[in-house]
């Protein structure tokens, strides 16, 4: 039983420093100094992490897991790597002595729903349309 408790507390730590992790980001691309390269990462990274409709759907077994399990991750590891260690620290700092609830933005859960969306209609479009396909 104590295995199970120690397992769980692990997995409580790694969501606590994802948190983390993409609240600093959040702090990195709001930062000026921030390069635009590693600030455009950052978005995206946080963007799709908060993002309710995933590259893969979570309903698919196993796989549909795999992308918040690796390609979040890989993305703030990207971003770390973009982003200038002194800025890195500095907003690390401020998300860790402030906590926050990253703010709602309704406008980007619109433009997030209409990309997934116009996505899908190609998808549809090319399943569809087999003959089309071969034309792109």
């Amino acid at each position: 039983m104590q295995e199970k408790s120690t397992i769980i507390e692990q997995l409580r730590q790694w969501s606590v420093r994802l948190k983390t992790g993409l609240q600093t980001l959040y702090l990195c691309g709001k930062h000026p100094e921030t390069p635009r390269l590693a600030k455009t990462i950052a978005i995206i990274v946080v963007v799709y992490a908060l993002s309710p409709i995933d590259l893969i759907p979570d309903f698919i077994p196993v796989i549909g897991y795999l992308d918040d399990l690796l390609l979040v991750p890989a993305g703030i590891w990207l971003a770390i790597h973009l982003i200038p260690d002194p800025i890195w620290q500095a907003c690390r700092e401020e998300a860790l002595r402030h906590p926050m609830q990253l703010p709602i933005n309704r406008t980007a859960a619109i433009f997030v729903v209409i990309f997934w969306l116009i996505i899908l209609a190609l998808l549809l479009w090319l399943w569809l349309e087999p003959d089309s396909a071969a034309s792109l």
